[in-house]
């Protein structure tokens, strides 16, 4: 490791901790209190179940009828959405920094100590040392895993045997972020944050399609020009939506690799969107929607400020933000009010809601997984 390197890496935990305690200092503003209101929609949790905690940035995989989630003591464990029945579970035998990414088949978490462990159907594959920080869950596609590290690489591997299939590594700023960054699918490309540019990648052979810059970043320093991309992204049609880190908002035309709309708006968290807005907090949680063909704001809320928001669900015609205090709300799509509002633990909620079928998964950060379905 070079010593440019060893200073980047140390920066980047620097720099979250210093954000971190910004947030958390004593002139932090107290949460909104919540509004007393009239349910306009039921709704009730189906079942629960209890892992040993989230320390690290998670993301739930879905695919199909299955639910993935990892836990930081390095447990993978798949469960039947509807039921909450356990499929398997699996032991990495080390704490995690990434997960869990899963194509139904295969899923991958990395370890703190910086390797890539696969799984299948319950028992480990394959582990792989990385030689870079990660903190993204790796995406599991096309027979392949793709992970993206802190200092913006994008390396592809084969998830049958673990052979390394390519990398790509672009230029950066000295110094990046050390939170989920953006990695997903969109049809044929590979879809990945790098700084504050978003790149369509040909999965196949590693090479660069297109890139976009979303955000400028400005500052006197480079803490406050960090704008690098925060996961997760949202894809509204054949727009691919994401957060530039305290810049801004905005989405791309993925077929052509085009800017469709940026819009200045600070923030920390990812994402939502559905075929007609996109959903977002700034830093102090002001919710914001957007329309998704050209940015022009539909509506803004502040009745959940400084509630410490997860990343937001999209769900027909709400949407789903979980709280510091494991309350999880569900807005109207259109204006943002409140339609119901269910409690879990009392912990943080730990990730982006996610959903299958009808059955919709809430994970804290003292482990509890809740599933909510409407009535």
């Amino acid at each position: 490791m070079t010593v440019g390197n060893r200073l980047g890496r140390w920066m980047a935990g620097l720099a979250v901790a210093v954000l971190a305690g910004c947030a958390s200092g004593p002139d932090k503003p107290k949460p909104t209190p919540l509004e007393p209101f009239k349910p306009a929609i039921a709704g009730k949790q189906v079942w629960s179940q209890r892992v040993d905690g989230i320390d690290f940035p998670l993301s739930v995989a879905v695919h199909g009828e299955t639910f993935t989630v990892a836990s930081r003591g390095g447990t993978v464990l798949a469960l039947q959405a509807a039921t909450g029945r356990e499929l398997w579970r699996a032991s990495v035998g080390d704490r995690l920094s990434a997960g869990v990414g899963s194509d139904g088949r295969y899923a991958a978490v990395v370890t703190r100590d910086g390797e890539l462990v696969t799984i299948e159907a319950g028992q480990v594959k394959w582990r792989k040392p990385l030689g870079t920080r990660v903190v993204t869950s790796p995406l599991v596609a096309g027979e392949r895993v793709f992970v993206l590290g802190v200092d913006r690489s994008v390396s592809a591997f084969d998830a049958l045997d673990g052979r390394k299939l390519w990398v790509l590594q672009r230029p950066g700023d000295p110094l990046t972020l050390a939170q989920s960054g953006v990695l997903a699918a969109f049809k044929d490309t590979l879809v990945a944050g790098q700084g504050a540019r978003l790149a369509g990648i040909d999965p196949l052979r590693g090479t660069l399609r297109w890139e976009v810059p979303l955000a400028s970043p400005r500052g006197t320093n480079e803490i406050e020009r960090l704008a690098d991309l925060v996961g997760p992204a949202a894809r509204a049609g054949d727009k691919v939506c994401a957060r530039a880190f305290q810049a801004a908002v905005a989405c791309v035309d993925a077929e052509r690799g085009t800017l469709a709309w940026t819009r200045a708006f600070g923030g920390t968290q990812g994402i939502a969107a559905d075929a007609e807005q996109v959903f977002g907090g700034d830093a102090s949680d002001r919710l914001s929607a957007w329309r998704a063909s050209t940015g022009e704001v539909a509506w803004t809320s502040d009745r959940l400020r400084h509630r410490g928001l997860s990343a937001p669900l999209a769900l027909g015609p709400t949407v789903v933000y979980g709280d510091a205090e494991g309350q999880v709300h569900w807005l109207s799509r259109d204006r943002g009010e409140t339609l119901l509002r269910l409690p879990t633990d009392g912990s943080a909620v730990a990730a982006a809601p996610v959903l299958s079928g009808t059955t919709m998964l809430v994970v804290t950060r003292d482990g509890g997984l809740f599933a909510f379905r409407p009535e």
